[in-house]
């Protein structure tokens, strides 16, 4: 963690006595995963949870959920103590036995709360959510509990397969926030990257420092900003490589294609996924 570890640290205890409180018996699992287990959280970093119920929950308990998830989370703008909070609710019936896509029953994250805050309870048009399968994976793979059982005792593995096409699944939807979300969308290409280049999830500072060696010197420069707002070293501007912006982009996904157009049913039944040390 980082050095508001108090602050961290109690968050996570509201957020786990929240789902107690309204899920009571039926929270089977709850989990910690994503950047607070890989070196650390940054500046724009969430803290990511995952929670297993044994059933979905209803309007007036998701309307709870956002309510009070509204006051626990925090936009870092607002407060540098209190990080946002990105917490997905599956039902296991769901997710176990493994199918692909698989879904979700809620989603908290603080780039829904405007729809929250306007009322709507249930602001996305599908519940299923194919990066689920990244999720899970790396459930597995980090084993940090929370509440409940070893994760391995309630979820499936993900296929290798559905790893990774879960894993590309995102690319034409970042493409299309290039211009807007320009840091995220960089940072995510090059951790996709690196997942089909070495078959490892990483952070996303580490999978940038890796594409930084991989790219052409002129597409270096972007990755390096990117990587140092993230990390908290530079402010976020993007006006003086505006130009380069998209071309760079589509290097990193044509690198991306070209790996993934050579895995094959060998690939699928013998090769596994790891975690980044």
């Amino acid at each position: 963690m980082e050095a508001n570890d108090v602050s961290v640290n109690l968050q996570i205890k509201k957020c786990i006595n929240l789902l107690k409180i309204i899920l009571k018996d039926d929270l089977l699992g709850f989990y910690l995963y994503g950047s607070l287990l890989f070196g650390g959280l940054q500046k724009y970093s969430d803290i990511d949870l995952f929670a297993i119920s044994k059933r979905e929950a209803t309007r007036s308990e998701k309307a709870q959920l956002e309510k009070t998830l509204l006051n626990i989370s925090g936009i870092y703008a607002v407060s540098k103590d209190q990080k946002p909070i990105e917490l997905t609710v599956v039902v296991r019936s769901d997710i176990y036995p493994w199918q692909y896509p698989p879904k979700f029953d809620f989603l908290y994250g603080d780039w829904l709360r405007g729809e929250f805050e306007a009322g709507n309870i249930e602001p996305w048009h599908s519940k299923v959510l194919p990066n689920l399968a990244l999720v899970i994976t790396q459930l597995l793979l980090s084993n940090r509990v929370l509440f409940g059982p070893s994760p391995n005792q309630l979820l499936a593995a993900v296929p290798y397969k559905d790893f990774f096409i879960a894993t590309t699944s995102e690319i034409d939807s970042l493409m299309a926030d290039l211009n807007n979300d320009t840091r995220n969308v960089l940072l995510t290409l090059a951790r996709i990257w690196y997942t089909v280049e070495t078959d490892t999830i990483a952070s996303k500072s580490t999978a940038a420092a890796w594409a930084i060696d991989k790219l052409t010197d002129k597409y270096k420069p972007l990755m390096q900003r990117a990587r140092a707002i993230y990390l908290g070293i530079e402010q976020e501007h993007w006006g003086d490589m505006s130009t380069q912006l998209q071309p760079c982009a589509d290097y990193i996904v044509k690198k991306i294609r070209e790996q993934t157009s050579h895995l094959n049913t060998y690939d699928y039944q013998n090769r596994t996924i790891s975690l980044a040390k």
